[in-house]
């Protein structure tokens, strides 16, 4: 992996899936992360409003920090209509996942899984797909795990294939740039806390061989 791209339904998706791989070839790789939705309209009744507004430029800014925190200075926000994907042309979601294809020229690219309990996730994932066809350049493409989503669909359980070995230091830099997120932090045995990114990291590493890791599943590569 040398040019990493980073494809997140919602600011936060990406720390949460990959927040420990970003932290350990932060140095090596060259990282560009984009957010498709913006994750916070979806929890007013009016997503126009003044306070929903507010609302996203401050989940933005949170986007912002956590990434600068892991060293990553290269990201877009799109901020189409959070929950509303399936309500968006799938050829503009595919369209911007494209034209980031074609600047940036990933060799690797990361994405959500379609077994998601949130939808928005499974329209990045379908569109992810269609832009990263064999002819687009990208070499592998990866789905990641995101806690409180992933587990929650329940009909089907998340089977990695693929096993990133992380220290934990890059475990704790995950949790200190979630942290970020105000509003998505809760208290154990919610996921999103400091307890449940270190369970999760530590059982990825016992099903691997190592102290913690970050798990995938390889939807393709070209060797």
């Amino acid at each position: 992996m040398n040019r990493i791209l980073i494809i997140a339904a919602h600011p936060d998706d990406d720390i949460l899936g990959c927040g420990g791989i970003i932290n350990k070839y932060k140095n090596i790789c060259e990282f560009k992360v984009i957010f498709i939705a913006e994750g916070s309209t979806c929890r007013f009744e009016d997503p126009n409003s003044i306070e929903a507004q507010q609302d996203v430029q401050n989940r933005n800014n949170m986007g912002v920090k956590a990434l600068q925190y892991l060293g990553i200075n290269n990201f877009n926000f799109y901020n189409l209509p959070c929950g509303r994907l399936d309500q968006t042309p799938q050829i503009t979601i595919n369209k911007i996942i494209e034209n980031n294809i074609k600047e940036f020229k990933p060799d690797t690219v990361f994405t959500h899984t379609n077994i998601d309990s949130n939808k928005d996730h499974h329209k990045v994932y379908d569109a992810t797909i269609i832009a990263t066809r064999p002819g687009s350049g990208v070499d592998r493409v990866y789905s990641y795990e995101v806690l409180s989503s992933t587990e929650w669909g329940f009909k089907q359980s998340f089977t990695p294939n693929v096993f990133f070995a992380l220290e934990k230091e890059d475990v704790l830099a995950k949790w200190e740039s979630l942290k970020f997120y105000e509003s998505e932090i809760k208290s154990f045995p919610y996921p999103r806390s400091k307890e449940g990114i270190l369970f999760l990291a530590s059982f990825r590493g016992m099903q691997s061989g190592n102290d913690f890791a970050e798990s995938f599943q390889l939807i393709r590569e070209n060797k």
